[in-house]
């Protein structure tokens, strides 16, 4: 598969796409947080400008990303967070992660944020998207994660 048949696309509320991504949310992988994303897709819990980006490939999402005001960390003078950071295991080694990342990044721009946040418990995947690590940070669970920043 080549790259450029990968595409990147904004999820509007109540789209035939919503549908399709709540599908892949139900189905995908992720167990620890499919069961939240699908109840806020379910529910469009999005306010404002938040939203959901998909990537499809061969007509089926393959993967998917959010930019949000909130994530799972008492931080609410921290955002916008890309959150939801997803790829099905298949498609992973093509960049797609970077895609997603780079759709809600540019849409963070446009509206007129000069950064962006994402929260992880990995070391060396977001650096390769042009993220810096800025601290430890504490989830609503009571892990710790890492937060790091994009300036736009």
């Amino acid at each position: 598969m080549k790259k450029d048949e990968i595409r990147i696309m904004q999820v509007e509320k109540g789209s035939e796409l919503a549908k399709q991504l709540l599908s892949f949310v139900e189905n995908c992988s992720w167990e620890e947080v499919k069961e939240h994303v699908a109840q806020t897709i379910r529910e469009w819990q999005f306010t404002d400008w938040e939203t959901m980006f998909v990537a499809i490939c061969d007509g089926k999402i393959v993967g998917m990303t959010s930019i949000m005001k909130e994530d799972y960390y008492p931080l609410p003078e921290i955002f916008p967070w890309v959150s939801c950071v997803f790829v099905e295991k298949e498609y992973r080694g093509q960049r797609i992660s970077g895609k997603l990342i780079e759709a809600a990044n540019a849409y963070a721009k446009q509206l007129g944020f000069e950064k962006t946040y994402i929260p992880t418990e990995f070391t060396g995947l977001y650096e390769k998207y042009g993220y810096s690590y800025v601290k430890d940070i504490i989830n609503y669970g009571g892990g710790t994660d890492r937060l790091y920043i994009e300036q736009l």
